[in-house]
């Protein structure tokens, strides 16, 4: 089976992250999207995320009811901060019969060199690439890898904290049954240091 690998804060979860995984799931290009919530991103500070368990949370709650589309929290087993090689080597250990690709934006996929083990990652894994408004892949970086055709969203999850903590309403920005969640638990409404 293929599956492509999004990983991602999801601080929260929009629309956009379910746009960009439904496009990939009826590319055909893999049989299922997970979306890897990442406990710690080592490129952001982590008293800038709300709670792991609850960023998860609002993951599974926007796939609800996807069948080809799922949350996983593989990450918050293994070493902080979350280092993709570390999680592709335990997935590769943990389903072999499985083949992973990385799903990943323009703007990081022009990053990928520095990645830790990128030379690792490249070699052994392919990459499907989604362009991210204002940053369109004009070259061929590695070979292997495909370029998902999809609409130019750029909704962020800066934006939608924003709004929140502004008290404005988030509505067609993300799932409503994510604003719910949002809403119930008052989440990204104070200062998150307090609730990391």
């Amino acid at each position: 089976m293929k599956i492509g690998l999004f990983f991602g804060s999801f601080n929260p979860i929009h629309h956009g992250h379910l746009i960009i995984g439904k496009t990939i799931v009826e590319s055909a290009l893999v049989d299922e999207v997970w979306f890897v919530v990442s406990p710690q991103n080592p490129f952001k500070k982590e008293n800038s995320l709300l709670n792991a368990r609850h960023r998860f949370n609002l993951v599974r709650t926007a796939l609800e009811g996807e069948q080809k589309m799922r949350a996983s929290d593989i990450e918050f087993g293994l070493p902080k901060p979350s280092f993709t090689v570390n999680t592709l080597v335990y997935l590769s250990e943990k389903y072999p019969k499985h083949e992973f690709l990385i799903v990943l934006g323009s703007d990081g996929f022009e990053n990928i060199n520095k990645w830790k083990n990128a030379d690792y990652i490249i070699e052994n894994h392919g990459f499907l690439v989604y362009n991210r408004p204002g940053n369109i892949v004009s070259e061929k970086l590695i070979d292997k890898y495909s370029l998902i055709e999809g609409p130019l969203l750029s909704i962020s999850s800066t934006y939608i904290r924003k709004k929140i903590m502004e008290g404005k309403n988030i509505r067609f920005l993300v799932p409503d049954s994510v604003a719910e969640e949002i809403e119930k638990n008052n989440y990204y409404r104070g200062d998150l240091e307090k609730e990391s």
